[in-house]
């Protein structure tokens, strides 16, 4: 059985991603930050209906807790097939001129060293090289890595921009030892993020601006990820599929 390690994956996008990859034969390795309660409720949904899944708690913003992440990850399921480097935090709605050091370096933290922590340890693990058998890595970045989310989230979307890169840089890396590296651009998405921002409502104040004149569910961003991560896409490396209703 193929395993897929799907970072912040309690709720929203990685919770559809999990329970998706379980229905498609993954055994699923979820993990969480805070939101224990909330993971164990995935994980439960899952083996309800016969598949494999355990909730992992982990900060990915500390590399000490992502090796134990990856640790745990191993000795409960061995080899490593997938990782989707999903974990991601936004703050506060505001222009650049009122953000202040510390909240650029919590979303800089969570959004981009953690991705590329986590990377980093699937790498070793799959490579070829390292005599792995070689795997999928899906980075979800944003629609606002393109359009740079001006007045609301420029740090988000700058951080996401890095993803966006990491994306292209380590896929040519590691294209030749059995890696391919993908990602997803998803926005406008019905999850609680947009609370987190301070603007539950969001979608419904935009949804006139975008062309299929809606938000998107997390299970239409999670079948572009399992694509990516699945077979199906054997010889596509680098690239992004946008979820984004046309945006």
């Amino acid at each position: 059985m193929k395993t897929m390690l799907i970072t912040g994956a309690s709720r929203g996008i990685g919770a559809a991603t999990a329970r998706l990859a379980a229905e498609n034969g993954f055994a699923v390795a979820l993990n969480y930050c805070r939101n224990k309660a909330a993971a164990d409720k995935v994980v439960a949904e899952i083996t309800a209906n016969g598949g494999k899944a355990v909730a992992i708690q982990a900060d990915i913003s500390k590399e000490e807790q992502v090796l134990r992440l990856f640790s745990e990850t191993d000795s409960l399921f061995g080899n490593l097939s997938s990782l989707v480097n999903n974990a991601g935090i936004l703050e506060q709605q505001m222009r650049l001129e009122n953000m202040d050091a510390a909240r650029l370096l919590r979303i800089f933290a969570a959004n981009i060293f953690g991705q590329f922590l986590c990377a980093r340890e699937a790498v070793k693990r799959m490579s070829y090289k390292n005599g792995g058998p070689g795997g999928t890595i899906v980075n979800v970045s944003s629609l606002a890595a393109k359009t740079g989310a001006p007045n609301e989230y420029v740090d988000y979307a700058a951080s996401k921009g890095a993803i966006d890169t990491l994306t292209i840089g380590l896929a040519k890396e590691v294209a030749a030892e059995g890696i391919r590296v993908n990602g997803v651009r998803p926005a406008f998405i019905h999850t609680d993020i947009h609370a987190a921002g301070g603007e539950a409502g969001r979608i419904e104040r935009i949804k006139d601006s975008i062309p299929m004149q809606r938000g998107g569910l997390a299970r239409e961003v999670a079948e572009a990820i399992l694509w990516l991560a699945s077979d199906k896409s054997s010889y596509s490396t680098g690239t992004f599929i946008d979820v984004s209703g046309g945006k």
